[in-house]
């Protein structure tokens, strides 16, 4: 079977995964593409033979569509989240599900009353396998229960129009899932330290920041977002249990000895540290969608989780409190714990 994907969005991460839907996942063709550039569009559409729809609603409605991905603008998502779902449709959405939780909880709502899962979030840490070996390690309870973890999110330099809630928004938002995949538990509250701020950021942004989080079984989390680092692109995470403690592996990479020194490279972007777990993301994507008929990642609840406790960390960056994430009760339609 060959899943047939319509694309709401043609900028640059649309047009990645176009490229990754044709070139380097089986089962997949990319049928349609639609942006609100129209050349844009015809641009991502003419190399893989895709039509162009005017828009996100005559695209998903088409006959040649089987499957919607929304790599679109934030705000747009749950517009096109939702038309999907009322069409019956499967849809992967970049992240956010949704920029507020009132709209993700309509996607929930929606998605429960269809009866069945069809919405997927773009949270591809979950398919890395540095994380994936973590997470098998804490649960075999190998390290013993979980006590403490300790994250760093850290990118080279950022653009001016980053903002200090964007290190929550689009930045930790990452730690925030893989973080709950990881422990099988809930963030039930939030805070934010900020340590003396670094030379080298726009002055409008705080940077470094530090997020505090506590779970609902009582494991804390420290993670530092640090966006100027300068260095290069670094992503670390170590969770600490009762026995023992386990550590994401840096990226693979030679060693080089010369001149007296031992050296190894450093990534300095995120696209080319998780690049495969980009790959594999959309390949059990599209085989959950043709062996299983529905989707298996991350789920709109997840979306949801992600959107309240991202704004929440944000609340408490510019109130100086410690912040409860304060979610809804979890339906039973998306299982156990995140």
């Amino acid at each position: 079977m060959t899943v047939r994907v319509g694309v709401i969005g043609a900028g640059w991460i649309g047009h990645e995964h176009i490229r990754r839907l044709t070139h380097t996942v089986t089962g997949a063709r990319v049928t349609a593409v639609t942006d609100i550039d129209a050349a844009r569009a015809e641009e991502a559409a003419a190399p893989v033979g895709a039509r162009v729809y005017a828009n996100g609603a005559e695209l998903i409605a088409a006959d040649d569509v089987d499957a919607v991905l929304v790599t679109s603008w934030g705000p747009t998502h749950a517009e096109h989240v939702l038309t999907a779902i009322a069409a019956g449709k499967p849809v992967f959405c970049e992240k956010p599900l949704a920029t507020t939780a009132e709209d993700c909880l309509r996607i929930v709502e929606a998605e429960t009353a269809h009866g069945r899962r069809l919405v997927q979030v773009g949270f591809m840490r979950r398919y890395d396998a540095g994380y994936r070996k973590m997470r098998q390690v804490i649960a075999s309870g190998r390290i013993g229960e979980p006590l403490i973890v300790h994250c760093a999110h850290r990118n080279p330099t950022v653009p001016e129009s980053y903002t200090s809630a964007m290190a929550a928004l689009d930045t930790a938002v990452h730690e925030v899932d893989v973080l709950r995949w990881l422990l099988d538990d809930e963030i039930v509250s939030t805070q934010v330290v900020t340590p003396r701020a670094t030379s080298k950021r726009f002055a409008h942004l705080k940077d470094p920041q530090i997020m505090l989080f506590e779970t609902a079984k009582g494991v804390r989390i420290d993670l530092e977002v640090f966006v100027n680092c300068q260095y290069g692109y670094d992503i670390q995470c170590e969770a600490v249990g009762e026995e023992g403690l386990v550590r994401l592996p840096d990226p693979a990479t030679v060693g080089v000895r010369t001149a007296a020194q031992h050296s190894t490279e450093v990534l300095t972007d995120w696209v080319s540290r998780f690049r495969d777990a980009f790959d594999t993301e959309f390949r059990e994507w599209i085989h959950g969608l043709a062996a299983l008929a529905e989707p298996t990642g991350p789920s709109a609840w997840d979306g949801y989780a992600a959107t309240v406790i991202t704004a929440a960390t944000v609340e408490a960056l510019e109130s100086g409190r410690v912040v409860a994430t304060d979610l809804k009760p979890r339906p039973a339609f998306y299982g156990g714990a995140a």
